[in-house]
């Protein structure tokens, strides 16, 4: 099935989380699905502060920053690292790579999400 959205449409149904933290748990309403893709989901989101570990074993996690810009930390077994994406710019995450978002000043993003996703609260996720 073909489908189609305006972007703008889902993005002003976000609510934007400040202090969204690796132990919050109320973050309704700050990821807003856009569209089915493959076997996950687009989506957008906003917020601020540091996001919770998280990782994807059937694919990689591409996403684009709309405004502002996140760190994003890297872990996998191979290798650890960090990107600093600014609007405008895309990262993809590697298959079965943790990742943690960064974004004291806040950011809007979105991302094509392969699920089942695996999240952790841990300071640093198990290699």
């Amino acid at each position: 099935m073909f489908q189609a959205c305006g972007l703008e449409e889902v993005l002003d149904t976000v609510t934007f989380l400040s202090g969204h933290a690796p132990h919050t748990t109320d973050t309704k309403g700050m990821f807003a699905r856009v569209a089915d893709y493959q076997d996950g989901s687009i989506f957008t989101g906003r917020f601020s502060d540091t996001s919770h570990w998280e990782r994807h074993l059937t694919g990689d996690e591409i996403m684009q920053i709309l405004k502002s810009s996140v760190a994003l930390t890297l872990k996998s077994a191979e290798q650890t690292g960090s990107v600093d994406p600014t609007a405008g710019m895309i990262a993809i995450v590697p298959q079965n790579t943790w990742y943690q978002f960064s974004a004291p000043d806040g950011v809007n993003l979105m991302t094509m999400t392969p699920q089942p996703a695996e999240y952790i609260e841990a300071a640093e996720p198990p290699l």
